[in-house]
């Protein structure tokens, strides 16, 4: 069986708007999840329980249960509570991005506290608050040591939102399927979908090792 590529060629367009959808999705996701996983790390290292147990509670429930299962509650469940229905488009987002949220506050977590106590005590020394010494002094450095981790996740979450192609929303993975569906060309397609997979991942590896150099450099100045 020959590899046929004119049959890739005609079929690119539409995998290549799937992949922009793709990397919408996972942008949008991991961009609030950095909001909402900063809440949270911050939340599990407070020493109020009325903080800190929601957010460990959250944090352990979403890492514990599939993605999978998260799009069906959002996707599917949702909507009987609400009364209305939700688009695939905001459930997906919706879903990707407390997942992704959970993920980055264990990350932030870990990044806080890598940074030595000595630091906090230094900055409340000099007569800053709790919050100036976190946002000027203890955050600026946790962010440098977890930007590896967040490539990671970036990377992870790319790769993860196919699962959205289950309740039809047309990313990458759907719009291979729609398109062998019409063409019956399994070989050839999804051999396209993964090597578009695989540039967008080594893309971004690429950029995330270049942060990190610009950030050492800085710290050697």
């Amino acid at each position: 069986m020959e590899f046929d590529f004119a049959l890739v060629t005609q079929c690119l367009p539409l995998l290549i708007k799937g992949a922009g959808l793709t990397l919408q999705i996972t942008a949008l996701a991991v961009g609030i999840g950095l909001i909402l996983g900063l809440i949270l790390g911050m939340a599990q290292l407070s020493r109020h329980w009325i903080l800190h147990m929601p957010a460990k509670i959250y944090v352990d429930f979403i890492r514990g249960t599939p993605l999978l299962i998260q799009i069906f509650i959002i996707y599917f469940a949702l909507p009987n509570i609400l009364g209305t229905r939700i688009d695939p488009f905001v459930a997906a987002v919706t879903a990707c991005s407390m997942n992704s949220g959970a993920y980055i506050a264990e990350i932030f977590r870990g990044g806080i506290q890598s940074i030595s106590q000595g630091q906090m005590r230094a900055g409340l020394s000099l007569g800053m608050t709790y919050g100036q010494t976190m946002r000027y002094i203890i955050l600026p450095q946790a962010f440098k040591r977890i930007i590896p981790p967040l490539g990671n996740e970036f990377i992870a979450m790319l790769k993860d939102s196919s699962l959205v192609s289950v309740i039809g929303f047309e990313e990458l993975t759907r719009s291979g399927q729609l398109v062998i569906a019409e063409t019956y060309a399994t070989i050839e397609i999804w051999t396209c979908v993964a090597l578009i997979y695989l540039i967008l991942t080594l893309s971004i590896s690429q950029l995330v090792r270049l942060l990190e150099r610009r950030y050492r450099l800085s710290d050697e100045r």
